[in-house]
């Protein structure tokens, strides 16, 4: 079953203080390359005005504020108010300007049309209801605009699923148990059995209006970066 918005939000809160910490070890630092890819596609440019749905401790919003630059505005929106605080105090720190706001990725407080570009790290998979999160991300861009959403995903291959499994249940949760957040990272195997396929996450984005969607399997399938653009109207 899908857990509620409420206890997701409440496995956030609780990892916040690690979750840097824990996605460095536990992706040996690769996941920095896979958000650089993401922001590639996003083709946000100097001067954009961007959003980072899911922003977490601040990654990708902090990297996009590097494109944007002085001219730009990043705003990275996110309902866990602990890892909201995290990315306040990484941004204070890097001195890079990112606007940190309180939000659900289902009903974001952005006017219709307003940003150039966004993106979402391992969000997507996350929300109680996937098609309305990407509807709310195709109302909120400009026409023209794209989204790169990265996100874990199964392996289609049965070799890649086996390895995939045997990583989480070598590494991932054991280290997590070294933290004492075993049972929040156990969350992910049940998460990633719930979330589409790429295939079928192409069909979603389409069905709520994106064009010239592609989803991009990363690391023999257990990583994924959906590209969508809205139409010019």
């Amino acid at each position: 079953m899908q857990p509620d918005a409420s206890a997701i939000q409440h496995l956030f809160d609780r990892i916040a203080p690690l979750y840097d910490r824990l996605n460095d070890r536990l992706s040996f630092g690769t996941h920095r390359i896979w958000k650089q890819m993401a922001i590639a596609w996003s083709e946000a440019q100097p001067g954009d005005r961007v959003l980072d749905v899911c922003c977490g401790s601040g990654d990708l919003a902090l990297l996009l504020a590097e494109v944007v630059g002085s001219t730009g505005t990043v705003v990275g929106a996110d309902f866990s108010s602990a890892q909201l605080e995290v990315a306040r105090r990484r941004s204070y720190q890097q001195l890079r300007e990112v606007e940190w706001v309180p939000a659900d990725a289902l009903d974001l407080p952005f006017p219709d049309n307003h940003f150039d570009a966004a993106t979402m790290g391992y969000g997507l998979r996350n929300l109680t209801d996937i098609p309305q999160g990407l509807r709310q991300l195709y109302r909120v861009l400009k026409p023209g605009a794209k989204v790169a959403i990265l996100d874990m995903h199964r392996p289609q291959s049965a070799p890649m699923q086996a390895f995939q499994q045997w990583y989480l249940d070598t590494l991932v949760v054991p280290t997590a148990q070294r933290f004492q957040l075993k049972d929040e990272y156990a969350y992910i195997a049940p998460s990633l059995d719930r979330f589409p396929s790429g295939s079928v996450q192409v069909q979603l984005a389409e069905s709520v209006g994106f064009a010239q969607v592609v989803h991009y399997p990363l690391m023999g399938g257990m990583m994924g970066v959906l590209v969508a653009r809205k139409p010019h109207v």
